[in-house]
């Protein structure tokens, strides 16, 4: 699988940051297409500004993704072109850090190979997925989908699976979940700030950061105890 350049996936609240998320034909970013994109500016706690859209991807959508989302070809017939859209998503988010679930695997491949093919360009922000925060935050949880977050949470989870309402319900989850953290002794590398790692190496237990290869940072494990 081709490889895209993303940002680090760091794991300390951000107080500033975007949540996005996308619809998509299916949920391999090598042969499906966008068809909704949509996210929201925080700061602070508060939303203060919104994006979104439908999105032709000039193909037929199947029906196993209708069924999932409920976005069909008709909706979508007049949308905008990807290529058209993807510009005014990418100033909308800027420098920010992107907030999502399950955005490390899924939804950040297909925005950064739709940005490096259409626009030459890499996505590069810091992210945080809501999935792993979930799982150190959640861990008797027995299911991560976002509808279980929001359903634990109490949040109203109406019009979920379009991306808008998935923004909502996200945010208000991290919202929610950064409260618990605040109260996990999660170990942050001193250098991106993405999670330490218990590991086991040649010269026995080490911490390693999560974004390794792109962070190398490392720590004996027998100083830290």
């Amino acid at each position: 699988m081709t490889q895209y350049q993303t940002g680090k996936r760091i794991t300390g609240y951000q107080p500033d940051y975007v949540v996005f998320d996308l619809e998509t034909t299916g949920i391999s970013c090598e042969k499906d297409s966008i068809i909704e994109i949509s996210a929201l500016k925080a700061g602070s706690g508060v939303v203060t500004d919104t994006f979104s859209t439908l999105v032709n991807p000039k193909r037929a959508i199947p029906y196993g993704a209708t069924q999932v989302n409920g976005i069909t070809d008709e909706m979508v017939a007049d949308a905008p072109l990807l290529q058209d859209v993807l510009p005014e998503f990418l100033e909308f988010i800027g420098g920010n850090v992107l907030v999502g679930h399950n955005i490390h695997t899924f939804d950040l491949r297909f925005l950064a190979k739709a940005a490096r093919e259409l626009l030459g360009r890499e996505v590069s922000n810091d992210y945080i997925d809501t999935l792993y925060m979930a799982r150190r935050c959640l861990p008797d949880l027995q299911h991560y989908k976002l509808t279980d977050l929001a359903a634990y949470f109490q949040i109203n989870t109406k019009g979920a699976h379009r991306a808008l309402e998935d923004c909502r319900m996200n945010q208000a989850c991290y919202e929610k979940m950064a409260l618990l953290q605040k109260e996990i002794s999660v170990d942050v590398c001193p250098v991106c700030s993405g999670e330490l790692v218990k590991r086991n190496g040649k010269f026995g237990e080490f911490y390693g950061c999560s974004n390794f290869p792109h962070c190398r940072y490392t720590r004996n494990a027998r100083k830290s105890e």
